[in-house]
């Protein structure tokens, strides 16, 4: 597996797939047993993988709790990330507060068996706390040597980039790197989040690559939809095939699987990867297997490279429209400078 700096503002060493572990344990009510678990971690790290992810409310703590036992022997082999916000059991320890945090990586470092996280996210946008008072707290971490890399899991991108400039401003602890969703039903990143990570030198990593199983076209067979969708995630993740656009692109992945002798999963996969490297940003894909053979299926497509055409086909059937003032700005351009000026000043992710 190989490994890639992750984004300009730092110097951390990733692996290029990162292991998810929202799956880990079952106090959801659906996830992997602990000796499961165990199996899809051995074979993540013997790999080559090295970059870890996880939050304080996956399966209510026990991701965590599994991650503090198998890390006992490898801990400093590997990259550990965490997130708070959600975790908390009633109101004072949720949202992106000082008090929550403080209160959140006190309790993470304990169910994970450790003095320090490398990387912590921000979870979600609570909408309410100042960007400053979060990036003060981060800051204050770091200085305590509690965690060593900050950044920003599903937050709007005009949050981060205020946050990003004054960190820079302040000489506060930098932000290293954004989470978000990204897969070919879910492109709305293209907008404003991708282009602002590559401006700003962000790192980017992925969640819900397959679109919660929808691209692996099990949902396909609408007679097993609705008992196969109460096992990922509580459906949350799941992308209904509700609209004319996903019909096309799960019809277009069957069509180039049976041709290459691939499967949908692999395409997809692939897909992502590579349009990471067109793009010129440093991400890495967050795959959230509950059993070791979805984590095969993951490590397998690493290797997989598709031909140019079928990454051009995907890319036109799931663009989405930028909408204003993206469009407008691209006719302005037209209409001054011509359409060779369009390809070059309109990057379209």
């Amino acid at each position: 597996m190989n490994n890639k700096i992750f984004g300009k503002k730092c110097g951390l060493r990733v692996s290029e797939m990162a292991l998810g572990t929202g799956n880990f344990g079952m106090r959801w009510g659906y996830g992997s047993q602990a000796d499961e678990a165990q199996s899809i971690f051995s074979r993540y790290v013997d790999m080559g993988g090295n970059f870890i992810d996880t939050a304080d409310g996956y399966q209510y703590g026990e991701s965590e709790e599994l991650l503090g036992r198998f890390m006992k022997r490898n801990r400093e082999k590997l990259v550990l990330a965490s997130k708070f916000t959600t975790g908390g059991s009633h109101i004072q320890n949720t949202g992106n507060s000082r008090k929550n945090m403080v209160y959140a990586i006190e309790k993470s470092l304990k169910r994970l068996n450790t003095d320090r996280l490398d990387l912590y996210w921000a979870h979600f946008s609570d909408n309410q706390t100042p960007m400053e008072e979060i990036l003060r707290a981060f800051d204050d971490l770091v200085s305590a040597g509690k965690i060593v890399y900050c950044g920003f899991s599903n937050f709007p991108a005009w949050r981060i980039s205020a946050a990003s400039v004054m960190a820079d401003i302040y000489r506060w602890a930098p932000v290293v790197g954004i989470q978000i969703e990204y897969n070919l039903l879910e492109r709305t990143a293209d907008r404003e989040l991708l282009p602002m990570a590559e401006a700003l030198g962000l790192g980017v990593a992925y969640w819900s690559p397959l679109a919660g199983g929808t691209l692996t076209g099990k949902y396909r067979n609408q007679n097993l939809a609705e008992e196969s969708r109460k096992k990922a995630w509580g459906g949350v993740l799941v992308k209904e095939e509700t609209n004319s656009q996903i019909k096309q692109i799960l019809s277009h992945l069957e069509a180039f699987g049976k041709a290459l002798n691939l499967k949908m999963s692999d395409i997809a996969l692939a897909w992502l990867r590579q349009k990471d490297r067109q793009n010129g940003l440093s991400s890495c894909t967050i795959a959230g297997p509950r059993t070791l053979s979805q984590l095969n299926a993951y490590i397998n497509a690493l290797n997989i490279t598709l031909p140019d055409d079928v990454m051009d086909e995907l890319d036109v059937i799931s663009a989405i429209s930028l909408g204003s003032p993206h469009e407008t700005i691209a006719e302005q351009q037209v209409s001054i400078f011509g359409s060779k000026a369009i390809e070059i000043k309109h990057k379209v992710y």
